[in-house]
This record gives C-alpha cells, structure tokens and sequence, in this order.
C-alpha cells in the first residue's frame, strides 16, 4: 500500500483501499460455499451500501488514534487496524440505513435509490441488513482475535447496537400512524431519542474504539462518553434546525421533517414558547404534507424567533461542551474531543 500515513485526503484513500482488501476477505469467508452469484449479489450490496456516506464516522477512528499517539507517527499496521475500526462503524451505519429506509419508506438516500428500492431487491433488503451486521464480528475475529481489547471491542459493538436499536424503537413508537399527539413530544423525549439513536454510534463509539486501541480501560472514561454524547445531542439539535432553516443547496436534501411529524427539537421548543392560540396552529398544522400547512408551521417559527433560541442553545451548548472537555485530565484526549467538537459547531450543512 502507498504511504498510509499521509494527509487527510491520502487518509481518504487509504481509508477507501481498506475497504477494498475488507471487502475482499468477507468474500472469500471460509464459512460459507460462495458461488458466483452469491458473491457478486454481495459485492453490489455492499458496494451500493458501505462506502456511499461522508465517511465521518470511519475516519475519525483514525484522526482519534492519531491524537491519543501524540504526534508519534502510526505504524502501517496500526493504520489498517484503525480503518477496519472504521469501516465496521460504516458497516452498522450501513446496517441500520438499510432497514430504516424499509421501516419509514424512504424514496432515496445519499442521492440514489434506497437499496430496497432498487429493481429486484425489494424485501431481500432484509436479509441484506442482517448480513450487514454479521459482517461487524467477521472483520473484529479476522484483525482483531489476538489483541488483548477484542472482548471489548465485542462487548463495544453490541451495547452501541442495542442502544441504537432501543432509540429507534422509542422513536418509532412515538410517532406511530393514527397516533399522531403532539403534546407526548418535550425536550426530554427529544433527548433520549437523539441520545440512543444517534449519539452512541456516531460520537462515542469511533471515540471508544480509538481508546480500546490505544490500550485504554473505557470503565475509566466515563467522563468522555458523557461529553460525546452531549455533542451527539447537539449536533442532531443542529440537524433539527438545519432541516428547516438551512439551505437546501448547502445541506443536500429538502428537509421533510414538519410533514414527518419528527420530534424535531424545533416543535419542542416551539410547544414550550407558544401561547394559545399559536399552539393552535402547531396542534393543526404540524404534520401534514400540504405545503400551506408547512408554511404556516415555519410562520409561526420565524414569529417566535426560533432562529434566536437556537443560535442561544448553539452558543450555551459550546460553552458547556468546551468547559467539559478542559476539565479533563489528559491533553490527548481534550485534542481528540475538541477535534470532533471543531467539525461540527456553527456547521451550515
């Protein structure tokens, strides 16, 4: 491979060969009889699903390890255990996108068809996602049985599952069909559900694999969990805000999540700061595909200045975050936060 420690876009690409030389050992996995259609109906899976996203996730196991090395340069084997770290985070993310587009009957993701959507896949879509999630413990057993943190990058794996999975579900539960009640939705839902369902596996967990890397017990980081969490939480309060306020250009999608009737944080808060009648409005509106319902709803946000509350909650939630991570006892680890805390404040998309 060439030069696996050069710049972040080299990062990129060796990042990307990665996957190749992944790709092709769970191909050729000796625990199952491939035929030529099995293994091509895989490689387009995963091709299709795997590699399509920002990549953020995966390649912040590596940046991470790198900060908690301090500047010594990483070994070439130590860059392809990061990027496999890296690319099973993109694998679960792959995994849940795949049922989630089932799930909500979502038309496109990352610009394309949703994987079920495409011609002749369909339900098998199913079965694609649980592969998926099975390919996570064959790429762990392949690079990482003889290591002494491969339990714990198991036991890592699973509990970010379950937790993912338990958020989806209060998520779904929510806001089933028929169901429709605006009043069940409040800042403390809307932070479990952000919390479960995004927070863990986008922010803690390339945090926690670049610890078990580095030779860290997590049991003794509890502090950088609770501070990655909080950026979770931040960041999708964000997102919320970005979806209706943010330029569809800059973002990439047209934001949906009014017609959804999403517990966005957005609602919550307008539930909290409207009077009367203009929870009258929200209680009507919020919720339908028409556009004049949309409208309305955004209306009444720009007449309550969500704008404001939100660059409020921007600037109070930097500050706590940033108070939190200089209270920590090691430089390494504040750089790894504050790396992560950097990319994502006052983003526009």
């Amino acid at each position: 491979m060439a030069n696996l420690n050069g710049a972040t876009s080299d990062l990129r690409e060796t990042f990307l060969v990665v996957y190749s030389v992944l790709k092709s050992e769970l191909l050729n996995d000796p625990a199952f009889e491939w035929t030529d259609g099995s293994r091509q109906w895989v490689e387009r899976m995963l091709d299709y699903n795997v590699p399509g996203g920002k990549l953020n996730r995966g390649l912040s196991v590596i940046d991470s390890y790198k900060l908690l090395k301090e500047g010594k340069g990483l070994t070439e084997d130590e860059v392809i255990l990061a990027s496999a770290l890296g690319w099973c985070i993109e694998w679960l993310q792959a995994y849940f996108l795949v049922l989630d587009d089932i799930m909500d009957n979502s038309h496109t993701r990352r610009g394309q068809p949703c994987w079920y959507r495409v011609p002749k896949v369909g339900m098998i879509a199913i079965n694609d996602g649980i592969i998926l999630r099975n390919h996570i413990p064959r790429i762990l057993k392949k690079h990482f049985r003889g290591k002494p943190y491969y339990v714990d990058l198991l036991d890592l794996f699973n509990e970010v599952e379950f937790q993912t999975a338990s958020g989806q579900m209060i998520d779904l539960i929510t806001t089933i069909e028929g169901e429709k009640d605006l009043s069940k939705y409040s800042l403390p839902l809307h932070r479990r559900i952000v919390q479960y369902k995004t927070a863990y596996y986008s922010f803690y967990l390339p945090v926690a694999c670049a610890l078990l890397m580095a030779g860290e017990n997590l049991e003794k980081h509890t502090t950088v969990k609770d501070v990655l969490i909080d950026m979770g939480i931040y960041f999708q309060v964000q997102d919320d805000y970005l979806d209706c306020f943010g330029e569809p250009e800059k973002i990439g999608k047209i934001g949906t999540d009014i017609e959804d009737f999403k517990c966005s944080w957005l609602v919550v808060k307008a539930l909290e700061l409207c009077n009367d009648e203009q929870k009258k409005i929200l209680f009507e509106h919020y919720g339908k595909e028409n556009s004049a319902d949309v409208a309305k709803i955004k209306a009444l946000y720009n007449e309550i200045n969500l704008e404001g509350v939100f660059a409020e909650f921007e600037s109070k939630s930097y500050e706590k975050i940033t108070g939190s991570i200089e209270a920590h006892p090691s430089k390494a680890v504040q750089a790894v936060l504050k790396s992560f805390l950097g990319k994502i404040y006052k983003r526009q998309k």
